[in-house]
């Protein structure tokens, strides 16, 4: 199982929201203190498929990706609209945990993931560098939350990824498009 944050430009992605309310002049911020992870399609599509190709069972594979806060984004999608906070809705979390810290014990860090190995005899050799994987144990206060990560993206990173995507769904929309059917 894999396990990672939010996709940028990805069907329920709050940029196409953003993109159309620039439009108006004002974006709608539930929190300004709120954060997320973010992941491209093409990273999460490379990380699912080598999570497949080296799990065992049980596990869950979590990236290490960056964080970014919702009005860095809204500043990169329209830097002239207003921000107005409108609140948070029901169930909705101002930040994201990916592992908690009831995951800690289990949870094994490597360089570009997080494994959550709820198998004692694996985690262990994980552990001890069996396999060719050696990875640190996280710790029992550990947590993996969008807040107190120690990778951010700022204003300028998210105007590159938020003009890559719109250019990606672009081409994507066009490639798959069935209105031009071959004879």
């Amino acid at each position: 199982m894999v396990r990672y944050g939010n996709v940028l430009g990805s069907r329920g992605s709050v940029i196409p929201f953003f993109q159309e309310r620039a439009k108006t002049g004002k974006l709608p911020i539930t929190d300004s203190n709120m954060t997320r992870f973010w992941i491209t399609l093409d990273q999460a599509v490379h990380f699912v498929i080598h999570s497949l190709s080296r799990a065992k069972g049980g596990e869950i594979f979590v990236p290490r990706i960056p964080s970014m806060k919702i009005t860095d984004l809204a500043q990169a999608i329209s830097p002239e609209a207003e921000q107005e906070v409108v609140g948070i809705r029901p169930g909705e979390k101002i930040h994201e945990t990916l592992i908690s810290e009831d995951e800690a014990r289990n949870t094994i860090q490597f360089k570009e993931c997080y494994l959550v190995q709820p198998n004692p005899r694996l985690r262990e050799e994980l552990l001890k560098g069996r396999n060719g994987a050696r990875g640190e144990s996280c710790g029992d206060d550990f947590k993996y939350a969008s807040d107190n990560n120690t990778s951010w993206l700022k204003v300028e990173e998210l105007q590159k990824l938020v003009m890559q995507i719109s250019d990606d769904y672009a081409i994507e929309q066009s490639r798959w498009s069935m209105d031009d059917v071959p004879e």
